[in-house]
Parts: C-alpha cells; structure tokens; sequence
C-alpha cells in the first residue's frame, strides 16, 4: 500500500463492537498499526448491545469483514452466533476477536493473555499469588482461567448474584477440576462485604474486571475506601479511560502498585491484529504514540 492511510476499493473492514463504545482506543491503536505497516485495512467501532447482535453478526458477514472484536457486553452473548470457537475461549466462556476465516466467523479469546503480559509489563509475575477478583463476565472469566493456567495459587471471585454468578461458579469449578496445577478458585457475593474486606486483606493482587469507574460509572468504586487497602497489594483494573480510576486514585493513597486497564488492552490487541493480518502489531510505536 504505497498510499499509506488511504481507502480504496481493496481495503479490508475489521471492527469493535460494544456499548458504551465512545472511549475505546482500540480504533486509534489498530489505524495506526495499519499505516505504520502499510497494511490495507480500515477499523471502525460501532455501538451494539444485546439486543442488536443477531443482525450485526449477519450484516458483518454480508459484508464479509476480515474480523471484529467484541467487548461489553456481548463476549459472552455472541457464541451461539459464531461457526465456530476455539477450545480456549469455549474453557473460558467468551470470545474478545473474531476471524473471518475463508467464510467462518471463528470466535477467540485474547483477554487473559493481554491480562498477564499487562502485569508482567509492571514488574509482576501472577505465579503462586493469591488473587481477589472483581466480576464474572467476559474478561473476568479470561482473567479467572489465564491467572490459573499461569500458575495463580488461589483466586477469590466476588459477583453480584446474578446471571453471571453461575458462570464464576462454573470457571471455579473447571480451575479446581480441570486445569493442570494447584490453583484453588471460590466464589463469593459481592454483598458480603466483610469477606469481601478478609479476602483483599489475605491478597497479592486485586482485580476489578467490572465496568466499575468508567462511564457511566466513572468516579465510582468498587471497595469504599483506601482502608481495605494495604501497602503490598498489587491493584489492577481493566477500565482504562479514565486512565486513574478512582480505585486506583486509593490504591496510590496508600503505596500499593495501581496498574490500569491499558497494557491489556494493548497485548490483547496485538494478539488479534496478528490473527487478522499475519504480521505483528508494531507495539513499541504504538506505546510512543498513544502511552
């Protein structure tokens, strides 16, 4: 593509799709790569929730897009509409990339690995630590089962007792059964806050894999105050924009190690723009231009 940046009748169409969608950066990230590397394609975000998902997916493939991510709150809603779904993300329960390969919309999982190589990123190897995780949908069951396959010795999930609670019943489950290891998995309401409170207390890492911080629940918390916090704790969140939620505003209050949602992010991007084009997302540019 000598023309680079420009659109022509060869461009190939990938896409997002999600609500809220309006602070995604996967757009600018996955453009940018395109130019860097002169690839003729063109991402777009669109904003889709449950209930348009059935006529995306066929418009998507009268359209015939080479691939498309998808995140909240359709990764766990979209397999039934998929051909197909790789072992992993039918373990893990949802699908974060879609390839379109020769016709088949094979659903994928990147969330969990863009997870790890996130922490690893800030100097923090998951293995043999115990972990309190916030949620139970698509990227906290990513979370859930990577940190377990990774080598994670314990992992508390707190869920509002909702649909997704049988999911994080189920992801404990295959982690105490399934997978190779000496990881143990337990589920909690969230509602119990004291156990809640013990098991940020007894943790290496806490994770907020909810929605809670960004809009429109931006300058909201997942814990009250700083007070459940203690200085050896790491504090991840996968929200991202705003870049310092206000967990992680307490988390810095009282020395913890606070990492926000953009390292997953990114290496979970890559992890799909290498799938959709068979080249490696030019990451150290992308990190100059947008971190």
């Amino acid at each position: 593509m000598s023309d680079q940046g420009r659109i022509d009748g060869k461009t190939q169409l990938i896409g997002l799709i999600a609500t809220p969608i309006g602070h995604s950066l996967s757009p600018a990230m996955h453009n940018m790569s395109f130019r860097k590397l002169g690839l003729n394609y063109v991402y777009l975000a669109f904003e889709v929730g449950n209930q348009q998902l059935a006529d995306v997916i066929t418009g998507f493939r009268g359209l015939k897009l080479r691939g498309f991510n998808v995140s909240m709150p359709n990764k766990t809603k979209i397999l039934p509409y998929l051909d197909e779904v790789t072992p992993a993300a039918r373990f893990i329960g949802a699908v974060n990339t879609v390839v379109n390969e020769d016709g088949k919309f094979v659903g994928y999982n990147t969330d969990g690995v863009g997870y790890v190589r996130g922490l690893k990123e800030n100097g923090v190897d998951i293995e043999g630590k115990k972990m309190t995780l916030i949620g139970a949908g698509g990227a906290a069951s990513a979370i859930a089962i990577q940190s377990a396959l990774d080598g994670a010795s314990e992992i508390h999930i707190f869920n509002r007792n909702d649909e997704s609670y049988a999911h994080a019943v189920k992801n404990a489950d295959l982690i105490n059964h399934e997978i190779a290891g000496k990881c143990k998995a337990t589920v909690h309401p969230i509602e119990n806050e004291e156990l809640l409170r013990a098991s940020i207390e007894d943790s290496d890492i806490l994770t907020n894999a909810t929605g809670v911080g960004m809009k429109p629940l931006e300058g909201r918390s997942i814990i009250p105050d700083a007070s459940w916090l203690h200085p050896d704790l790491v504090v991840s969140d996968v929200v991202y924009i705003p870049r310092k939620t206000k967990l992680l505003e307490m988390a810095e209050s009282v020395g913890c190690k606070a990492i926000n949602g953009l390292g997953m992010m990114l290496w979970q991007g890559a992890k799909a723009f290498e799938m959709w084009t068979g080249h490696e997302m030019p990451v150290e540019y992308v990190k100059e231009q947008m971190f």
